[in-house]
């Protein structure tokens, strides 16, 4: 009989301090991408990016790779955690659909609720693989979609080598 994978064993706060500096790891720093709210355990996230000279595009709004930028990693990080080290997370595909330029400062939240997370582990259990998909909306300083992202995850469940006895 397997034990059930449990989450990382370092510290909530630690955590929690992990994701609030990404916005010093040089990309985000540049792009001026900040964490502003991690919850407590990991299953929300809130980041924001102020429009600056250096993250406008031509016509003055949002670059769109800075955009993207944003969001990117987050879905990928909060299911590592959140499953735990018995399991192999990769991002796998994602798309993004511009719905308005983006002006002044945009924000995206991320949420994976504890539903979800027991159902991918289930779903990696008793699977090869499992392919969950998320969209996250980037919005601006007055609720308006600036954008629209979907990320498609690679979840497995690691595989122990077994000794011959």
């Amino acid at each position: 009989m397997t034990k059930p994978s449990q989450p990382s064993p370092r510290k909530p706060w630690k955590k929690r301090l992990v994701f609030r500096l990404l916005g010093l790891y040089p990309p985000y720093f540049g792009a001026g991408v900040w964490v502003t709210r991690v919850a407590r355990d990991i299953s929300a996230i809130e980041v924001r990016m102020k429009l600056r000279f250096w993250n406008r595009n031509y016509v003055g709004t949002h670059f769109g790779g800075s955009l993207y930028s944003m969001v990117d990693p987050f879905y990928m990080l909060m299911m590592i955690e959140l499953l735990g080290p018995g399991y192999l997370v990769w991002d796998k595909a994602a798309t993004i659909h511009f719905r308005r330029p983006g002006r002044g400062t945009v924000h995206a939240r991320f949420e994976i609720p504890p539903e979800e997370v027991a159902r991918v582990r289930e779903l990696a259990d008793n699977n090869d693989k499992v392919e969950p998909v998320y969209t996250v909306e980037v919005r601006d300083a007055d609720g308006e979609l600036v954008a629209e992202v979907e990320k498609v995850l690679w979840v497995k469940k690691k595989r122990r080598n077994r000794a011959v006895t």
